[in-house]
């Protein structure tokens, strides 16, 4: 994780285009300033950053099933759930999957684990639109290639 540039997901384990699936890990940082206030003596991940590090793994998923066509741009979370605390060093495992896609929307279930423990989950709907610029989707590719996006999912030209 950087959470200076907001970038909350390190790896993908795994994408399953044909299943619509995705699996990533992103390594909660040891020591960053966002522990020092949330809370003073008691560092954890803020939940709106797991439900950031779910929207984003979702929609590096809805990247890969769309072909990088078009962008999925956060609309909507519903049933977020937080159900334990992620401490600073620990290694969260995201798994996601389309429920739906389709009329310019998509829909994700994510689930993040620390081990085997379920530490939060939530429903995300994405609205889908072209890339907002040229210089935007490079930047994208150059993000995939960093994560380890599997280039057999990336479209050919």
């Amino acid at each position: 994780m950087n959470l200076d540039y907001f970038q909350l997901i390190d790896r993908i384990v795994d994408l399953d285009i044909a299943k619509q699936t995705i699996v990533v890990e992103a390594q909660v940082p040891q020591q960053h300033t966002i522990f020092e206030g949330h809370f003073p003596g008691f560092p954890i991940m803020p939940g709106v950053l797991l439900t950031e590090a779910m929207a984003q793994s979702s929609g590096w998923l809805l990247l890969g099933v769309l072909k990088f066509e078009r962008m999925p741009f956060l609309a909507i979370v519903k049933e977020a759930k937080m159900r334990g605390f992620v401490s600073p060093g620990q290694l969260l495992t995201i798994d996601a999957k389309v429920e739906h896609e389709g009329s310019g929307f998509a829909v994700t279930k994510a689930k993040g684990r620390v081990g085997k423990e379920l530490k939060c989950s939530a429903e995300i709907t994405f609205g889908l639109a072209p890339f907002p610029d040229p210089a935007f989707r490079v930047h994208m590719d150059a993000m995939a290639n960093k994560i380890g996006f599997p280039l057999q999912a990336m479209p050919h030209d």
